[in-house]
């Protein structure tokens, strides 16, 4: 292998503080440093001097056009090039790039979800430079990101009401730290280190399977003779070619200055991990983004397909998308980190009281943040977190919480060292918590993990919902503390008292046991096991008043989200549902018709030289055949007579549930007896792949 200079090479397409400082001038160059690091708004005047210095360097590094990169709610990326390339007198050309083409950009918004924002012919929209996120360089050209809102204002992107968030959550925060003597922290930031979960496949299966090429998942297939039972792929050895993969992924990334840190693979076979090093929620956000698109982008190079849907196979664990979460000052002072004695530690109590009231108090908008057709297929089975929002802390801040609240002495009940009972092995240090893989909110050590969110979700409302909902516990108790007569008294009745009254949301137990969803209803927790159940709360008043109160999104931008939501879980659904009828009747049927021909045929030729009763398993066979064929048909057709019904539906709401409740239903029949008929059919006749070639293809 290649030796190579990781240090170097790390961030060397990234228009970063280095470059910055070599390039700009001094003062220039102070001003956007502090804009970037203090939120500060961008000074104008610096944006022509900002944006020569940035094409020279993309040039140099052989970019040829420039692209205001951004994130509308279509779940991706967009982007539209443009070449610096600018006509001059005499047929000549100059390499031009202004401050104002930096700042603001103009692509038409009106095919993009507007949620009822725009109607068609108002196409008007414009992307901001959002300078806290370097610019890069890719396949030729400067990126630059951007937020993108529309001609009157209304947040047309992801990237937008995060960044507003981010706002929130530090203008809110600084309150409480300032409460506690720290003068020095300009800002208080959520950091997140997002765990990336992938699947990779043969491509020649990839494009074989029209369920998967269309929809991201099988939507046909029976289990494999093996799958995950005997827990040897989970941290098990590298394929060479999934582990060359990886080498040039990790590469790739740590050019565009992303801190790959881990990677292994996952429990299901095929299966896969990626996790970065921390970093603030928007450039986290930017740097998963472009994980994923440097993920499927690289795979066929390798001869493999890279899958990000929440469940591509049935019966096997799906893929998610950890979300640390945690939140620190700009002086590197993290506030979730418990210290060693964390009974004294008055100020990561607070935290820790403002996160369990944030999460009791808008566990609606944090089930939102993870809803998806896909992620449905993936929640609330034995490998992810429930729909039920809980929170875990483990077993010494459990113990501290209830000391806390009912006034007792805390005793800790964990030792600080453990012993493997080897003389050759040394004694090593306990964290504070064990881990609890059955929770959808768990602390683990100095952060929150969210688990729930989806392998293929941008995390942008996630964490969106995290910074505002916190930002709002902040603000709460700041304004009891800022008026106390007797500050040390009123923390602790304030931190006891919120702890008290939100504990119904903590649960250290199995969270996949129908015992905890029939406790979680008796304490009065949400339980939307599907999307379009979560999604009819998205404009609820307390999360309108949430939101509006710290100028993350107004009422007319969270109801275009809830149009948005319902009406690409319908668009998925449909889309799904197509695949399905056309695959049954164009692959399978046409499939086991041949083979049940072929079994007839034999039988009639055996029958000439065979008594008939040495004939009954061979007609028993037969006969199982036709049967499942024959339900095939019924089912197709059930599906298609309800899939014309959802079309014919005008609220994307009512078309959504109908999907969800009718149309799904009548898929999963279908499937059955697809998945029935390939364990009983002759394997030379089988029009696709299996998930026994698809599972283990790629080490073969």
């Amino acid at each position: 292998m290649e030796k190579m200079n990781i240090p170097e090479i790390f961030g060397s397409l990234v228009f970063g503080e280095k470059e910055m400082r070599a390039r700009l001038p001094e003062k220039v160059c102070n001003s956007l440093l502090s804009t970037i690091e203090e939120g500060k708004e961008i000074d104008p005047g610096i944006a022509d001097v900002v944006a020569d210095a940035m094409k020279n360097w993309a040039i140099e590094k052989g970019a040829t056009h420039f692209t205001h990169w951004f994130q509308p709610l279509t779940g991706v990326t967009a982007e539209k090039h443009d070449a610096f390339l600018t006509p001059a007198e005499h047929g000549k050309a100059i390499m031009d790039f202004s401050g104002k083409v930096l700042i603001k950009g103009e692509p038409d918004a009106s095919s993009f979800p507007t949620g009822g924002l725009r109607a068609t012919f108002e196409a008007r929209g414009y992307t901001a430079w959002d300078p806290a996120s370097y610019a890069f360089v890719k396949d030729g050209s400067l990126y630059i990101p951007t937020a993108f809102c529309s001609y009157t204002g209304e947040a047309l992107d992801t990237k937008t009401p995060l960044l507003r968030s981010m706002d929130a959550i530090s203008r809110e925060g600084l309150r409480i730290v300032r409460l506690f003597g720290d003068k020095d922290a300009r800002r208080v930031t959520a950091t997140v280190g997002a765990e990336q979960e992938y699947f990779l496949i043969k491509e020649e299966h990839f494009k074989a399977r029209r369920d998967i090429f269309y929809c991201g998942r099988t939507l046909f297939g029976a289990p494999a003779v093996k799958g995950q039972e005997l827990d040897d792929h989970y941290f098990g050895t590298l394929p060479t070619k999934v582990s060359e993969y990886m080498h040039e992924l990790d590469i790739e990334l740590w050019k565009l200055g992303i801190s790959a840190k881990t990677k292994h693979n996952e429990t299901a076979p095929a299966q896969h991990e990626l996790a970065p090093v921390y970093h603030t929620t928007n450039i986290a956000t930017d740097h998963n983004l472009l994980t994923m698109e440097c993920m499927k982008r690289l795979a066929p190079k390798y001869g493999m397909a890279c899958l990000l849907a929440e469940k591509p196979f049935s019966g096997i664990n799906g893929s998610g998308k950890h979300n640390n979460w945690s939140i620190g000052t700009d002086t590197g002072k993290n506030l979730l980190k418990p210290g060693k004695t964390p009974k004294d530690n008055k100020l990561f109590l607070l935290m820790l009281a403002a996160v369990i009231k944030a999460v009791d108090d808008y566990q609606d908008m944090l089930r939102i943040s993870a809803a998806t057709a896909g992620n449905d297929c993936r929640l609330g089975g034995h490998e992810a977190p429930p729909a039920i929002i809980s929170m875990f802390l483990g077993d010494e801040l459990d113990t501290l919480v209830q000391s806390i609240v009912t006034g007792s002495e805390f005793v800790n009940p964990d030792k600080k060292y453990m012993s493997f009972g080897s003389k050759t092995v040394p004694a090593i240090r306990r964290d504070n918590t064990d881990r609890n893989r059955t929770s959808p909110f768990a602390f683990t050590g100095n952060k929150f993990e969210f688990r729930m969110v989806g392998s293929s979700q941008n995390i942008s409302l996630a964490n969106t919902v995290l910074n505002t909902a916190v930002a709002k516990s902040f603000s709460d108790f700041a304004d009891v503390l800022e008026s106390a007569k007797d500050f040390d008294k009123t923390l602790d009745e304030l931190i006891r008292n919120t702890l008290r009254d939100h504990s119904r949301i903590l649960f250290s137990g199995n969270s996949y046991s129908r015992e905890w969803e029939i406790e979680a209803e008796r304490r009065g927790l949400s339980n939307f096991k599907t999307s379009p159940e979560a999604y009819a709360h998205f404009d609820d008043d307390k999360n309108v008043e949430l939101f509006e109160k710290f100028g993350v999104m107004n009422r007319v931008e969270l109801r275009s989200r809830r149009e948005i939501y319902f009406a690409n879980y319908r668009k998925i659904k449909n889309i799904e549902a197509k695949t399905m009828l056309e695959m049954a009747m164009r692959d399978y049927i046409p499939a086991v018709t041949r083979y049940i021909g072929d079994v007839s045929s034999s039988i009639a030729s055996l029958a000439s030289v065979l008594p008939k009763a040495k004939l009954a398993k061979e007609k028993a066979h037969l006969e199982k055949l036709t049967n499942l064929l024959s339900s095939l048909y019924e089912a197709h057709a059930e599906l298609y007579e309800l899939e014309e019904m959802a079309t014919k539906i005008l609220s994307t709401e009512e078309a959504a549930f109908f999907y969800c409740n009718n149309v799904g239903a009548a898929m999963d029949k279908l499937r059955y007896y697809v998945d029935e008929l390939e364990g009983i059919t002759a394997r030379d006749y089988w029009p696709v792949p299996t998930y026994g070639d698809m599972t283990y293809g790629e080490i073969l």
